[in-house]
């Protein structure tokens, strides 16, 4: 078992910047691959961005890219989202997620992630 729990959202003005945290215990957080996912009020929970286990593979759905960035601190079993130049459209709970990463190719459907945590609220006010 592994336990993730969010920190990090809250209120921003359009054009903020926040950093979502997820901290894991439970197991070896380098065995996991770990993704963030949102879902707004009213449509599908959709995926933002993935971390390989050793972080050198970092895809982003296309909403992020060049404004968020993931990271992970294997030491600290935490995983990132620098999220920067906020828009109200990126209000949403923000979720983290691990599975066991064993090839090279991360998952961007939530299908594959056997974990998840309780969700963090971002709302980005126009």
């Amino acid at each position: 078992q592994v336990q993730l729990v969010e920190s990090g959202g809250g209120l921003v003005q359009a054009g903020g910047s926040l950093r979502l945290s997820c901290a894991a215990s439970g197991r070896t957080f380098s065995n996991y691959a770990m993704g963030w996912f949102r879902q707004a009020p009213g449509k599908e929970r959709e995926f933002v961005a993935a971390i390989s286990r050793s972080g050198s593979n970092t895809p982003y759905a296309d909403f992020a890219k060049g404004r968020f960035t993931i990271s992970r601190d294997n030491a600290k079993n935490t995983v990132y989202l620098q999220m920067n130049s906020l828009k109200p459209e990126d209000t949403a709970v923000y979720y983290c997620a691990a599975y066991t990463q064993t090839g090279n190719l991360l998952r961007r459907d939530g299908t594959a992630y056997d974990y998840w945590g309780q969700g963090t609220q971002v709302t980005v006010s126009s």
